[in-house]
């Protein structure tokens, strides 16, 4: 059989049978920072395993036409993960209209490239809002039906700067970092009631603000892909594939873990 003629449906095949393991069938995520980059290459990923999916973001127009791309699969929700206090009122906005939500991918950030010693306490925490206390708020406001449900999955965007020094990202890395402590934490404690709890760390993706950073910087682009053993930047459509894999049943003793996207760049010289 080829791998054409292979069943993509679960009434065709068992749940955990090749390739219905990774089919997303009767699932809703929320992908915060949906509309544009890595979370627009995952919510695409998602739809295209059987998901529906709603994105959310502080751009209506945006977000509008990457949903429009996507297809009848896709919604989205305007919401600034900033606003702390409204992360329940939007998860019990989504469940009233297109049921409850059984993924969430906390992808939403900000960037902020300033060395540490210019960095204000100001500009130091709206980084960690954004990241930190925004995932936080989101995966809180999930977490209660994800348990009464005993089913769930929360995915958290990590970086390579989880994982190894960078320059002038100071706050960008103390953010990043504290995601996988907050996986490994909401793991233990979630997974004994079915909710899985893992991240992605994404290494060097071409994406429009990754050109922008590396076409008019010919030196740093030639060091990156000497530190990548694969010796190319990735595509956002693999991280969208690594998360379909994560959220879906393939992964289901999977919990807690890290998993770089990255060419190899982690252990890379």
């Amino acid at each position: 059989m080829s791998s054409r003629q292979l069943p993509v449906s679960p009434t065709e095949c068992g749940l955990y049978q090749w390739p219905c393991a990774f089919r997303l069938e009767n699932e809703l995520a929320l992908i915060t920072g949906g509309g544009s980059g890595l979370g627009l290459a995952m919510a695409r990923a998602l739809a295209a395993a059987g998901s529906r999916v709603v994105l959310t973001g502080r751009r209506e127009e945006l977000l509008k036409k990457a949903a429009e791309e996507i297809g009848p699969r896709a919604q989205f929700m305007v919401h600034d993960v900033n606003r702390l206090s409204e992360a329940g009122r939007l998860v019990e906005s989504a469940a009233e209209r297109f049921g409850p939500v059984t993924i969430l991918i906390n992808n939403a950030g900000v960037h902020l490239k300033k060395a540490a010693i210019d960095t204000t306490e100001e500009e130091f925490m709206k980084v960690l809002t954004t990241h930190v206390l925004g995932a936080h708020a989101l995966s809180r406001a999930v977490a209660p039906e994800m348990m009464r449900r005993g089913s769930g999955t929360i995915l958290f965007i990590a970086s390579m700067a989880s994982l190894f020094g960078l320059p002038k990202v100071v706050a960008y890395s103390a953010a990043k970092s504290a995601y996988l402590g907050m996986v490994r934490a909401l793991a233990t404690e979630l997974s004994p009631h079915g909710v899985r709890v893992n991240a992605i760390a994404p290494g060097f993706i071409e994406t429009d603000m990754s050109r922008k950073a590396l076409d008019g910087d010919p030196d740093r682009k030639q060091r990156v892909l000497n530190r990548t053993p694969m010796g190319r930047l990735g595509d956002p459509d693999d991280v969208g594939m690594a998360a379909v894999y994560l959220c879906s049943p393939a992964a289901r003793f999977v919990t807690g873990v890290v998993l770089p996207v990255d060419g190899g760049a982690s252990i890379g010289f």
